[in-house]
């Protein structure tokens, strides 16, 4: 596991409270100033007391600078945010600039996932190395896991089969796969079984953008009655990948088929590590506990290589092959 992990809203309540003393004594001081030679300790007193009142009642965000603290708390299963390992940031400057936006908008867990591809060398020792200079400078403010954007090329498939672990989030069995724009082969049903049996599972990670699945959604659909898992990228809901990807991604939030929403982010401006302004628009257009399952309780399962908690049936004519027939899942009852 990461570095610090630790249990689920735990890093979220710490950087809360410790937020909350540093403005109690801010206060505190204040109010030992204003009382001058006096000593007005009552005062100080009353005015710590309102102040711990109005946290509890959540009555302002300005008691701290990060209004995220009083939150949601978010877990991001797909972020390119160490420095030189792909088209992410190319610098560490920016590296920390996208961990110091991510704490911002109320995440606490973030999973490093640079490309696994022929077009940029997988290094898990080097990408190891990243994580923890970049773990050490944010002083457990933020947790950081690593995985990969996975390619399904013969030579990774030959690696993954032998050493799973080097790819996955958080070194546990979750594997982010991403496809070709431009071909996704036939065979790609009895390559992901083959990851299933090897103890994998296989996350498609923004097929909403991707143009081949816009053109054959039940590829998708079949892939996801086969046990694998759909991730949408969060700006792709907001409209910023364009209208075909945001069509799509509703309409796989409609059909409940999505169980992660990440950000996909490479740098602070046109792809920013942020999360919570999908958060709120997903509670507002299906609910807080899609919200919660999409952003929360799913990812931060991922990262703890569990099960997901949420899980949705889909409809009994989606994505069967041409042909069949839904069978009923059959409930079994022991007394």
């Amino acid at each position: 596991m990461a570095d610090g992990a630790v249990d689920r809203g735990g890093e979220m309540q710490q950087q809360m409270w410790a937020c909350v003393f540093e403005k109690a004594l801010d206060i505190v001081s204040a109010a030992q100033i204003e009382g001058g030679a006096a000593g007005n300790g009552d005062f100080a007193a009353t005015t710590l007391l309102e102040f711990v009142d109005d946290v509890a009642a959540q009555k302002t965000s300005a008691a701290c600078d990060d209004d995220a603290l009083f939150s949601t708390y978010m877990i991001d299963i797909h972020c390119h945010i160490l420095a030189g390992l792909d088209d992410g940031p190319e610098a560490a400057e920016m590296s920390f600039e996208m961990a110091e936006m991510a704490i911002a908008d109320g995440i606490t867990h973030v999973v490093a996932t640079p490309h696994a591809s022929p077009h940029h060398e997988f290094v898990p020792e080097l990408i190891e190395e990243r994580r923890k200079a970049l773990q050490q400078l944010l002083e457990g403010r933020l947790v950081l896991g690593t995985g990969c954007d996975f390619h399904l090329s013969y030579e990774n498939l030959q690696d993954v089969a032998l050493r799973p672990t080097r790819y996955t989030i958080n070194r546990k069995n979750y594997l982010l796969v991403e496809f070709a724009d431009f071909a996704i082969p036939a065979s790609m049903d009895q390559t992901l079984h083959s990851l299933h049996l090897n103890g994998l599972r296989p996350i498609i990670t923004h097929p909403e953008r991707n143009p081949l699945l816009r053109t054959k959604p039940e590829r998708l659909y079949r892939w996801l009655r086969q046990g694998c898992y759909a991730q949408i990228t969060a700006q792709s809901l907001l409209g910023k990948f364009g209208r075909a990807a945001q069509d799509m991604a509703k309409t796989l939030m409609d059909l409940r088929g999505v169980h992660f929403i990440a950000s996909d982010a490479h740098n602070v401006s046109s792809r920013p590590l942020r999360l919570k302004e999908a958060y709120e628009f997903v509670v507002k257009n299906y609910g807080e506990e899609t919200a919660r399952a999409t952003l929360v309780e799913n990812p931060m399962a991922a990262f703890d290589g569990k099960p997901l908690p949420w899980v949705p049936e889909l409809d009994d004519d989606i994505g069967l092959s041409p042909g069949a027939t839904a069978i009923k899942k059959k409930r079994f009852w022991f007394f």
